[in-house]
């Protein structure tokens, strides 16, 4: 743990450096592009923040080639490099769309670019399903499913990107959950080491994440851009599939040396990585339908995202993202607790983490729906595109 812990300092460390340095050069030399209809913010403010994040990632993992702790990611080299090198390929698109405003159809095509190094050089794919040893057919649907989820987690993660601090604050505490049960997970599968790639890019993901959101937080002065939030996106499906797709489906769920519950031992390993950016797939799903029933590109910007909606409800810009942090921690902590929970008899095994759940639900119900009662709402953003 002592490893994890300085990962993820050494990272926040270097990325609020970065932060700062990219920051006051974008300021220097006016690299920020002019406000925009959909924008919330008022001032032009600097959007390269991803690249600090992205330099800060790349110094942990240079670091943790030289530290014998972390000698197993770097066996297989070739792995690492192609996560790199697909990171930094996303990052210099990411760049020069927060620039120049670059091609939707030219971002999606380098999305899948990215992904595609991934699966095929790094040989990092969704070999498996944890679920009764079911196995992903042949390798080109492993391929393609791998592909298309890491494509689908990147523009997730990047569509919520639209508040201070948001994607860095929701992208913590998802990743700090993550690594939380990546940890529990090769310790109960009984690994001789508790170190893995999954955890690792969590453990980054955490210091990035940490060292960046200072300058990000509301009033921001520096915002992560495409380049941020896709690189957040593609390295959390990355570290996804390196524990879900490739654990050993037998090892989930049948064995009875964990006193895991069958059922819960099964899914989880699938239902947690989905859980822990489940606003943003659920803000991605909505964009898409709303977009493409209008007839409009489904990566076409708008004004109707998860969190314009909290806005239009009454939140102010701090509150809506307070909201959205405990949303992503009440989702993402109910799994994990139900996780935690199956060491236990019936019925602690299913309920440890159900009560937590629905007591967390109801309160963030009544903190998210409290503004639309001090309003006299001519009409509701949220009920004209729902209907």
């Amino acid at each position: 743990m002592k490893q994890y812990i300085f990962t993820i300092l050494f990272t926040a460390a270097v990325t609020f450096a970065l932060s700062w340095t990219v920051w006051r050069l974008s300021l220097k030399y006016k690299l920020y592009p002019g406000i925009r209809e959909r924008d919330v913010h008022k001032t032009p403010t600097p959007r390269l923040g991803g690249i600090a994040m992205f330099l800060g990632v790349v110094a942990a993992f240079l670091v943790s080639s030289q530290h014998p702790f972390f000698a197993i990611i770097w066996n297989e080299p070739v792995q690492v490099w192609a996560i790199l090198g697909a990171t930094f390929l996303i990052v210099l698109v990411g760049v020069a769309d927060d620039i120049w405003d670059v091609d939707w159809m030219i971002k999606l095509g380098a999305q899948f670019l990215a992904a595609g190094i991934i699966a095929w050089f790094g040989e990092l794919q969704i070999y498996s399903l944890p679920i009764g040893g079911l196995s992903v057919g042949s390798s080109w649907v492993s391929f393609t499913l791998t592909v298309f989820s890491i494509v689908i987690v990147m523009n997730a993660v990047n569509f919520i990107d639209g508040l201070d601090g948001l994607v860095a604050g929701v992208c913590l505490i998802a990743n700090g959950v993550f690594f939380a049960y990546t940890y529990m997970l090769v310790r109960d599968t009984g690994a001789s080491t508790y170190f893995n790639t999954a955890s690792f890019i969590a453990a980054v993901l955490i210091g990035a994440c940490v060292g960046f959101l200072p300058l990000n937080w509301s009033p921001a002065r520096l915002f992560m851009g495409d380049a941020g939030a896709l690189m957040l996106g593609l390295l959390m499906a990355c570290s996804a599939i390196a524990i879900t797709g490739q654990i050993d489906p037998a090892i989930m769920g049948d064995n009875d040396d964990f006193g895991r519950s069958q059922l819960l031992g099964a899914f989880i390993p699938i239902l947690l990585p989905v859980v822990i950016v489940l606003l943003p797939l659920l803000d991605f799903g909505l964009a898409v339908v709303r977009r493409m029933s209008r007839g409009k590109s489904p990566f076409s910007p708008d004004r109707k995202h998860l969190h314009h909606r909290m806005l239009d409800m009454g939140h102010t810009d701090r509150d809506a993202v307070l909201i959205f942090y405990a949303w992503t921690a009440l989702v993402s902590f109910a799994f994990l607790l139900m996780y935690i929970g199956t060491t236990l008899e019936w019925p602690g095994d299913y309920l440890f983490g159900v009560a937590y759940g629905v007591v967390g639900v109801v309160a963030c119900l009544v903190v998210t729906l409290m503004p639309s009662r001090r309003r006299a709402p001519e009409s509701d953003p949220l009920l004209e595109d729902v209907l």
